[in-house]
């Protein structure tokens, strides 16, 4: 008698882990690989896919289940995904691109008040260096984004700059990423977008797993008295995952980001329930429908509607309300993101000690070198000056001002001084952001050449200052009314010209980390003569 469809499975289930585990090392997080480091042989990668046996078979099972189209393991990321950051609902895409189109294209929707309702010619507030899709939708749908500054030392928006940018019965909304894992001033911009009743998109596609802290107080005023689930409070602070604090956020599951699904993203509806029915409909085809796929008449009145011009009683599933698309990933993707979840704290954990191993190892390049900071850090304190729990030695702070020395927190990696606000950061990196100084020997490029040929992975901070993109020039030459700049971009165009990140994902290991720090080493030493 031959075996059950179960037994089969179970017995393909089984060889999956066994081919994975003989197949897949290197994709193990770094601590886990034993495969040995060749320096200047083996490619240190800036980012990659860090996954076990466990999303293989997750993989090959929801395939043999062959439901293929966003299913069941669908459903359930989104569930788990919502659950872990404490949002409404999470509602998968197939990018992080996607999901920045959809989340924006939701606050078009003729279902909003019309006073909230994005229009065309209807003005957005948003960064001028960063990554081009956070921008894209903004010019897309027909929205005029208002460019402001970046503060190069956090990669993030000059929050100064937003009055500034701000028109009256104009403007609409704040769309803002956060850079390179570093949160932005969250409490700077809440402020001001509910100064001006403005919605904000999140585009938290690089920060999975990030945290922002404010006073209770200043958190109470702004709406928020509660943490993330799984934070504990303090009761001093609001300690919230960064994707939970505007109205809507994103987020990517590209192979270099925080998790992954090989492709895919998600749209975070924070707290307004009525925004996942709009971004679900601009997401599945633009149809007025919310039967999930395979599922019929689950509003118990699928021949009784009447809208637009249609006759009463046409079909529910065939009734569009909004100019759509067909974003959706795949039910194994999912699968895949599920087994990914799972290990997301730990994930963060290595990204926080890797940007740390490698601060450290740099620490001494302060002549050729501007490190990043988190948002509302002041100094970072290399843990050689700490002593006794308490920060023996204070560099000023960025207004001239010494900031409180903090207690040392020995479940943390970082260690840093941290401006008057009361707010904090804690950041789940995305990359190791390094700004090559203007007197130093030596350009950005030399050292992003010098590493390339090294087989070091690095990278620029994405698209630099976008106005400087071809895109963008061409399209002041077309439509110059189509974006408008509030100021001079001074940071933008400094990171720019002067910065590049290495990589802080799992995958990397101590070797690796030192090979990167002696390599950096030796290319200053040869340049600078010494």
């Amino acid at each position: 008698m031959g075996k059950s469809p179960a037994e089969l499975k179970a017995e393909i289930l089984r060889l999956t882990r066994e081919f994975s585990a003989l197949t897949h090392q290197a994709n193990r997080p770094g601590a886990d690989q034993t495969a040995p480091f060749v320096p200047g042989v083996t490619t240190v990668p800036y980012a990659g896919r860090v996954f076990n046996a466990d999303e293989v078979e997750a993989a090959v099972g929801a395939t043999l289940d062959f439901w293929l189209t966003l299913g069941p393991e669908g459903e359930a990321f989104e569930r788990e995904l919502a659950a872990y950051l404490g949002v409404k609902h999470s509602l998968l895409v197939n990018s992080g691109s996607s999901a920045n189109l959809v989340a924006f294209a939701t606050l078009t929707s003729h279902k909003l008040p019309p006073a909230r309702r994005i229009r065309p010619g209807d003005e957005v507030i948003t960064v001028a260096a960063g990554f081009p899709t956070t921008v894209a939708p903004i010019v897309q749908s027909g929205a005029v984004p208002v460019f402001i500054d970046n503060n190069p030392a956090t990669g993030n928006a000059a929050v100064a700059r937003l009055e500034a940018a701000f028109a009256p019965g104009k403007t609409k909304a704040v769309m803002l990423a956060h850079a390179l894992g570093n949160p932005f001033d969250l409490g700077a911009v809440l402020e001001f977008c509910r100064a001006h009743d403005l919605w904000l998109i999140e585009d938290n596609c690089d920060a999975l797993g990030c945290t922002y802290s404010m006073p209770v107080a200043r958190a109470a005023a702004l709406g928020f008295t509660e943490n993330s689930p799984g934070i504990p409070s303090d009761g001093a602070s609001i300690t919230r995952f960064t994707g939970t604090w505007g109205d809507l956020s994103t987020q990517s599951f590209y192979p270099p980001h925080h998790l992954t699904m090989g492709e895919g993203g998600a749209v975070n509806i924070v707290r307004r329930p009525p925004l996942k029915t709009y971004a679900e409909s601009f997401r599945d085809w633009g149809r007025d429908c919310w039967c999930a796929s395979g599922k019929d008449n689950t509003c118990n009145k699928r021949f009784d509607w009447q809208l637009g011009e249609l006759p009463r009683g046409y079909d529910h599933k065939y009734i569009y309300s909004h100019l759509g698309y067909n974003l959706k990933p795949l039910d194994p993707q999912a699968a895949i993101g599920r087994q990914q979840l799972k290990k997301l704290p730990a994930f963060v954990d290595a990204r926080k000690q890797n940007w740390e191993t490698l601060r450290a190892g740099l620490a001494d390049l302060e002549e050729f070198f501007d490190f990043s900071l988190p948002t509302h850090a002041t100094a970072w304190v290399n843990q050689a000056e700490l002593k006794g729990g308490k920060v023996e030695s204070l560099k000023g702070s960025a207004s001239g001002n010494p900031s409180t020395p903090q207690p040392f927190n020995p479940s943390t990696a970082s260690h840093f001084q941290w401006d008057a606000t009361g707010c904090r950061t804690d950041c789940s990196w995305f990359g190791f952001m390094l700004r090559v100084k203007p007197a130093a020997p030596f350009s950005h490029t030399d050292l992003a050449r010098h590493l390339d040929g090294k087989k070091i992975g690095n990278r620029m901070f994405f698209g630099g200052n976008l106005l400087r993109q071809p895109v963008f020039v061409q399209l002041k030459q077309d439509r110059p009314e189509s974006f408008r700049v509030a100021g001079d971009l001074a940071g933008a165009d400094e990171i720019m010209h002067r910065a590049l990140f290495l990589g802080t994902y799992p995958g990397l290991t101590g070797a690796m980390l030192d090979y990167e720090v002696e390599t950096i080493h030796a290319f200053v030493r040869d340049r600078a003569g010494r």
